[in-house]
């Protein structure tokens, strides 16, 4: 009967060990994210399931404002999970396209930084159509200067994407992480895996 005693100590303790393990590295470390929107077209399909690495940018303590340091600061390409300003119980994935202290400016879908126009290979335009400057922000916005510790965002799908344009900058205190690489994708039209993409980086 000890014996017996002993043995389901040792599972309880193992299987608590465990729980504290992976509630640590979700919080600090790693977590699992899934694209629900077509937003980040083709960099990110709807289905593709991917992890974030919190620790990069330095993680913040649960339930305060209080980051840890980090390895190092967003820059311009990468692609970040945040809290969704407007809700904050809502997590966006979009890319970094200026930092604080850069002027962005929007011109006919192209955009610029400081004066100089982006070679944006991973964006892309479904709709040919160019709105004009005052018809709304898509695709004629600025110039703004991005306050400093704050992120403008866009999505790679420039003409589908709730993005920096429409809501403003990015404070750094929503951040939640940099997107790392897919480990599973489902295509729902076809029922079935997107192999070519599992395990593949996310740039």
């Amino acid at each position: 009967m000890a014996q017996k005693r002993s043995t389901l100590r040792e599972y309880v303790e193992a299987s608590l060990w465990a729980l504290v393990l992976t509630l640590f590295l979700r919080a600090f470390v790693i977590q699992a994210f899934r694209i629900p929107s077509e937003s980040m077209l083709d960099t990110l399909l709807v289905g593709d399931f991917l992890f974030v690495n919190k620790f990069e940018y330095g993680p913040k303590i649960p339930f305060t404002h209080i980051r840890l340091p980090g390895l190092r600061a967003p820059k311009h390409g990468d692609v970040i999970v945040f809290q969704f300003p407007q809700d904050p119980s809502q997590d966006f994935i979009k890319r970094c396209i200026a930092t604080g202290g850069q002027t962005l400016e929007v011109h006919d879908k192209a955009v610029s930084v400081d004066g100089v126009k982006l070679r944006e290979p991973y964006a892309v335009h479904k709709d040919p159509q160019v709105r004009a400057a005052g018809f709304d922000y898509r695709d004629n916005y600025g110039p703004l200067t991005v306050p400093k510790g704050e992120f403008f965002m866009m999505g790679d799908n420039r003409d589908n994407s709730n993005d920096s344009r429409y809501w403003g900058t990015l404070k750094m205190d929503l951040i939640k992480g940099h997107a790392l690489f897919l480990y599973w994708s489902w295509d729902k039209d076809r029922n079935w895996p997107r192999w070519n993409r599992i395990f593949q980086p996310i740039h």
